[in-house]
């Protein structure tokens, strides 16, 4: 595989380079086999960046994130490369924004009526994203980025933060319908559902599924949020 630092200053260089009056359409990317968006339809903005996400989808599911490339993200895309490297330094910045907008665009969470159903509802929804070809690119990609503190880091915030705002979502309503107290909620209680899915599909590789998520649920989130904690209830919109 090529050296991303070196393609990314390639794809620049060749985008400075390239007349402006040249047509999309007869650039040699325009003209590879995975190509299939015309110039006069070409993408810009959200519907671009949507477009290269699902591109990300396709690829990881076709060939896995070993054989990732953001040349071939971009022409399925119908996408300049250049375009991919203005906006994500490697292919790994590239999946983690994906994993992020799949998250926030597909995981509200159902509201099933229960506070146990809300949760079961929320876990297997992360059951099921970790078990498609995003969750084995964000396994591969966690591994590749152990050597580097600050991209774990950020990986890892990113995971936390969208983890706790469904988790928060569910037991508001669930203190809204008189299920639970305000008292019993935490930042740690709002984390550690998410966290043990993590910590067995991540670290253990161990499969997740709704019989994993209804075992959290029963076990240890039921028992935590019945259990009212002498500490200051936490802000449940951070």
């Amino acid at each position: 595989m090529p050296d991303e630092r070196t393609e990314r200053l390639t794809a620049q260089q060749q985008s400075a380079a390239a007349p402006a009056s040249t047509p999309l359409a007869s650039t040699p990317l325009a003209s590879t086999p995975l190509a299939s968006t015309p110039a006069s339809t070409r993408r810009r903005g959200e519907a671009l960046r949507a477009a290269i996400h699902a591109a990300v989808l396709a690829e990881l599911t076709e060939s896995g994130y070993a054989d990732l490339t953001m040349e071939r993200v971009a022409d399925r895309a119908g996408a300049g490369k250049a375009s991919l490297y203005r906006r994500w330094n490697s292919r790994a910045e590239l999946v983690r924004d994906t994993a992020y907008h799949l998250m926030r665009d597909t995981q509200g969470v159902p509201d099933t009526g229960s506070l146990r159903g809300d949760l079961i509802a929320m876990l297997g929804q992360t059951a099921r994203l970790l078990a498609s070809p995003l969750g084995s690119a964000l396994r591969a990609l966690l591994s590749e980025m152990l050597a580097d503190r600050v991209a774990a880091g950020e990986l890892s915030a990113l995971s936390l933060g969208m983890g706790r705002q469904l988790m928060s979502e569910v037991v508001e309503r669930a203190i809204a319908r008189g299920e639970m107290t305000a008292d019993a909620v935490t930042d740690l209680r709002l984390d550690v559902g998410q966290a043990l899915m993590r910590d067995r599909f991540l670290f253990r590789a161990a499969t997740v599924d709704a019989a994993t998520a209804t075992d959290i649920v029963d076990q240890v989130l039921l028992p935590l949020f019945a259990s009212p904690t002498t500490a200051s209830p936490s802000p449940r919109n951070t």
